[in-house]
């Protein structure tokens, strides 16, 4: 039996296209829509055993690009640094509204940020 590694359903989102079609379809059944080896064989209309091999062959295709360019990881890590510095800018909004003297330069320097940073996640 296959080793679910769940990791592999967020690497198919960066690697997916240079996958073989039934590479990908298979992929995709298994970790995307959980369905079986024997559920997915006779959906593409091939073996359980050539489903299991088309899940390994691109599981080591997707692994050793990952490790070779490291899209996913430094994806994670760009969003990572955005949410802290999201938190961040809201921290000093918050510190600077509840001090007796707020300066009006913090707020408008936090905000921008806020906003340079909501237009960074919706891209």
């Amino acid at each position: 039996m296959v080793e679910k590694n769940l990791g592999i359903s967020y690497l198919l989102d960066f690697y997916g296209d240079v996958l073989t079609e039934k590479q990908r379809d298979a992929m995709e059944q298994y970790y995307n829509d959980d369905l079986s080896l024997s559920e997915i064989a006779d959906n593409l209309g091939i073996t359980r055993q050539g489903v299991r091999d088309a899940i390994k062959r691109g599981e080591g295709t997707i692994l050793e690009l990952e490790e070779k360019v490291g899209f996913a990881r430094r994806y994670r890590a760009v969003q990572e640094g955005v949410d802290a510095l999201e938190q961040l800018a809201r921290d000093i909004n918050f510190y600077n509204n509840n001090h007796y003297a707020m300066s009006e330069d913090i707020r408008r320097a936090a905000d921008e940020m806020l906003r340079i940073i909501n237009r960074m996640n919706e891209t």
